[in-house]
């Protein structure tokens, strides 16, 4: 392995659920009150089973069940006003016959035959966000397909969930127009992951004082930790993104990644394209080392948020939520790689 040169980073199936506890240090209280309901909205499942033979009569069911949804998905997906019913009708039967995405749709109803799992992933964890920030409006949960249109919609009340972007990372029609580096995060287990992220993420904007490395590093890593905190059970590595082998090499090289960044003068620095670097998917940290994985700017901020809630115990997550000095942040973090 290279060694790094110090000198050089997203119905109807109901079903309820009850508040699980934790052994981990944030956790709801359990009471009905508190207890958020997720019901995944099935309009995938509903599309791919259009009545070819009435897709007329099908598509204003469509509407009826899915009213708010549909107009933003023939709008963002067809680019037709919702109004042509005729002509979403000749669409939808157009996709749903069509021979290559025949076979992609069979596979999404194979994988997402059911989704009990992951409405109890997003039920416990939207509690957590209910009970410690009641300001944040959970969405409607959509499932959809798209032909490999997009992996999601979002509004501040709807969040679709493209599911024919999560058909496994060994999938072999994503090798034609999917980056390899990206395969690893397109399975079924990330959804809860994904759909959770973004909804923090849409929540908690970057508010910084500068827009520095090091703060757009802290501020990810902030959510990053808020995260892990509302997902305990999840492993560490899916909720940054990570593969095995990419975290066992961020968790060995931590103290050279860390290093490489202060030697570098990379901390500080305001360049946009550098501060891409280290946070944006790519198949490795220019700034680092082309063996290490992507985004280890986002791996380095979380370490430096963990260090500083285990160091100061009494900070609440709505206060470190609310922190926007972050160079202040980092010096009473107490990190040490």
């Amino acid at each position: 392995m290279k060694k790094i040169h110090p000198a050089v980073i997203f119905l109807l199936i109901f079903t309820l659920f009850s508040c699980n506890k934790s052994e981990k240090r944030y956790k709801p209280e359990k009471s009905d009150k508190n207890c958020v309901e997720v019901k995944i909205n099935r309009f995938d499942k509903d599309l791919i089973e259009l009545d070819t033979k009435n897709p007329i009569q099908s598509v204003k069911k469509l509407y009826k069940k899915y009213p708010a949804f549909l107009s933003l998905y023939t709008y963002n997906i067809l680019e037709e006003e919702d109004k042509d019913t005729a002509k979403i009708a000749q669409l939808f039967t157009q996709f749903v016959a069509d021979t290559v995405f025949e076979k992609v749709n069979k596979k999404v109803m194979e994988t997402f035959s059911g989704v009990s799992d992951i409405e109890k992933d997003l039920s416990d964890a939207f509690t957590y966000i209910h009970q410690y920030f009641p300001d944040i409006h959970i969405p409607q949960i959509y499932f959809f397909v798209s032909g490999f249109n997009r992996s999601v919609l979002m509004t501040d009340s709807i969040l679709g969930v493209g599911t024919d972007f999560y058909l496994g990372a060994d999938y072999k029609p994503y090798q034609d127009f999917t980056y390899e580096y990206l395969l690893y995060n397109m399975r079924r287990d990330m959804v809860s992951i994904d759909v959770v992220s973004a909804v923090l993420f849409r929540y908690f904007t970057f508010d910084g004082k500068q827009s520095r490395l090091i703060d757009n590093m802290l501020h990810r890593g902030k959510v990053i930790y808020l995260l892990s905190a509302f997902m305990p059970e999840k492993k560490m590595e899916d909720i940054l993104g990570y593969s095995p082998q990419q975290m066992k090499w961020a968790t060995q090289y931590e103290n050279e990644i860390w290093k490489a960044i202060i030697g570098q003068k990379d901390l500080f620095s305001t360049n946009v394209k550098l501060i891409s670097q280290y946070l944006n998917d790519a198949p490795f940290t220019t700034p680092i080392s082309q063996e290490s994985p992507g985004r280890l700017g986002i791996y380095i901020g979380w370490k430096i948020v963990d260090s500083y809630m285990k160091n100061n115990k009494n900070i609440t997550l709505q206060e470190l939520m609310k922190m926007n000095d972050y160079q202040k942040m980092l010096e009473n973090s107490g990190y040490r790689p």
